[in-house]
């Protein structure tokens, strides 16, 4: 077989539809858009409109607020960590970062941080640096002998005074 010899199976490919070619065709004339009217021409769309009455998406009251500004978080449990850690993923020795997740494969890319969620059964000693920690898994991870330092996407602790701290 050779490259020009290749070819779509009988029937996967269609001749695109040529409106306005006359009477024959069936799609001649009004080439399928019905008559006149502004819905007929081209370039038009009437999205939401009713007829004059009022539109359902103005007649429902608005609702909440979403905040352009919230971080975009990763959520990892204790029990997936621990699960990279029994793998041999993780490194125990080594503080448990945003990158060192991402290396070990438990999360896809990096966001605007991490926050750690105490599901799961954690007894590995880690030291942990994230964005935030639920209560739960900050417990958890103080009973397993570990430790949980939050801090923000640009590396300043917000443990120990804060930013203060770290302008010292």
């Amino acid at each position: 077989m050779k490259l020009n010899q290749i070819s779509d199976n009988p029937g996967a490919t269609k001749d695109r539809m040529r409106v306005g070619r006359g009477i024959g065709s069936g799609k001649g004339k009004t080439a399928g858009r019905g008559v006149k009217g502004q819905k007929a021409r081209t370039g038009v769309s009437i999205k939401g409109f009713e007829g004059g009455q009022m539109p359902l998406h103005r007649r429902l009251p608005k609702r909440g607020f979403n905040n352009i500004h919230a971080a975009d978080l990763n959520e990892v449990n204790l029990g997936r960590v621990q699960e990279a850690v029994d793998a041999g993923k993780l490194d125990a020795a080594a503080p448990v970062t945003v990158d060192a997740l991402v290396a070990a494969g438990i999360l896809s890319r990096p966001r605007d941080g991490v926050k750690l969620l105490g599901v799961g059964e954690l007894t590995a000693k880690l030291s942990f640096e994230v964005t935030r920690a639920s209560k739960s898994a900050v417990e958890a991870v103080e009973k397993a002998g570990g430790s949980v330092s939050v801090v923000y996407a640009s590396g300043v602790s917000t443990r120990g005074g804060g930013a203060e701290a770290a302008a010292q």
